[in-house]
């Protein structure tokens, strides 16, 4: 608990009194494919002046495929998130019993035990139970989000199957509040458009974080002791 507290107390000490500081860039998933392309596909070139030729399918030419094929290359991704969900429950239930037991002759009790009771009481009937229960439950959910976004991704992976695993960062500092925005997830080539964009329905297993830290975010959120008590104390 000591070392997360430390980590903790480091990350809000890196932004007192200034701005938060941006994330490396170097060291990453993304930079790591940029800096280890994959190997050329070797093709045999007839003539020299093929490979300068507008007709050629390579990603040179005048008419090449410029989308996003290979690990460290970059494509765009757009999200547009609009949903809207709304749920209502309600439920009820009545419930009532009645339960009545006599003994009017039983070798004799009832009478001699109503002689010894007090004017106007008697044994009969001897148990007399009335129970009744009613239960009602009303829910209600609705929840409405709205995200537009778009950021490059890059190209970090190649998948045996042929499809492609993109991850893309991207960080926008306003004063003194940093905002972070994270995309990963599975892509088909196919998928990609003309114009080297994804929408995030194409996507599979996507992963979007769009949050930030900062001096806002800090008072915002509550203390680590206070989260750890919310969640050990049973009342």
């Amino acid at each position: 608990m000591i070392s997360a507290l430390a980590v903790s107390a480091c990350a809000r000490m890196d932004h007192i009194g200034k701005a938060p500081t941006f994330s490396p860039t170097t060291n990453t998933q993304e930079h790591y494919a940029m800096m280890n392309p994959p190997l050329p596909v070797q093709t045999n070139v007839s003539r020299r002046s093929d490979s300068a030729s507008l007709w050629s399918g390579n990603k040179q030419s005048l008419l090449g495929d410029r989308r996003a094929a290979q690990r460290g290359d970059i494509l765009t991704v757009v999200i547009e998130v609009d949903e809207e969900a709304e749920i209502d429950n309600e439920t009820e239930r009545n419930r009532s019993g009645t339960e009545s037991l006599s003994v009017p002759q039983l070798i004799g009790i009832p009478q001699r035990v109503n002689g010894r009771l007090p004017e106007g009481a008697t044994t009969d009937p001897l148990v007399d139970l009335t129970s009744s229960s009613k239960s009602s439950g009303d829910g209600s959910v609705k929840r409405s989000e709205k995200l537009t976004l778009r950021v490059a991704a890059t190209i970090t992976d190649v998948l045996p199957n042929g499809v492609l695993a993109i991850q893309g960062t991207q960080e926008l500092r306003v004063n003194f509040e940093l905002r972070e925005l994270l995309v990963s997830g599975y892509v088909r080539p196919a998928d990609i458009s003309r114009k080297n964009e994804i929408t995030f329905d194409k996507i599979a297993s996507a992963r979007v974080s769009y949050g930030g830290r900062g001096q806002i975010t800090d008072v915002q959120q509550p203390r680590i002791g206070q989260q750890v008590l919310d969640a050990v104390l049973p009342f």
